[in-house]
């Protein structure tokens, strides 16, 4: 389990590891997120910080990149979105699909997301391949009322 900044974490996040060694197929590099959840199922970004709770954090998958040896990145991200959905489809406890909305119901989203007290939504444009880093195609738009925005930069 290799952070953005290619940390090894692997030992940090057993739940997590665990679940990708029960999942086939065999080999697969997922985008997701290392998340600990609150008792109201929202992610609590201090207590996963806090390092006490590092055997239950679970990853929310949000996206594939390589499946049983194939370098899926160049295609659209619904087919990719699909694909995820498929291999996750037998849920592994410690692996999430991150739930995805196709359309244009990102208004809705959005607000039902600040209504939650979330972070916020990133939408992504569905016929564009997998890239690295920041994209023109890949809009992040934050609740500023959110705890989160006390947090520094880059931490959303």
């Amino acid at each position: 389990m290799w952070t953005r900044n290619g940390y090894d974490w692997s030992s940090r996040y057993p739940r997590i590891v665990e679940a990708a060694r029960r999942h086939r197929p065999d080999s697969f590099v997922l985008d997701g997120e290392a998340v600990l959840l609150g008792v109201d199922g929202i992610a609590d970004f201090n207590g996963l910080h806090s390092r006490k709770h590092d055997d239950e954090v679970q990853l929310y998958a949000f996206d594939v990149l390589m499946s049983a040896g194939d370098d899926v990145r160049p295609l659209p991200l619904h087919l990719r979105k699909n694909h995820l959905a498929k291999m996750l489809r037998r849920r592994v406890d410690g692996i999430i699909l991150n739930d995805f909305e196709q359309g244009e119901i990102g208004p809705d989203l959005f607000r039902h997301a600040c209504l939650m007290g979330l972070e916020g939504i990133v939408s992504k444009h569905k016929d564009q391949p997998y890239r690295a880093g920041r994209s023109k195609h890949w809009i992040k738009v934050k609740n500023r009322t959110s705890p989160a925005m006390n947090r520094p930069e880059g931490m959303f």
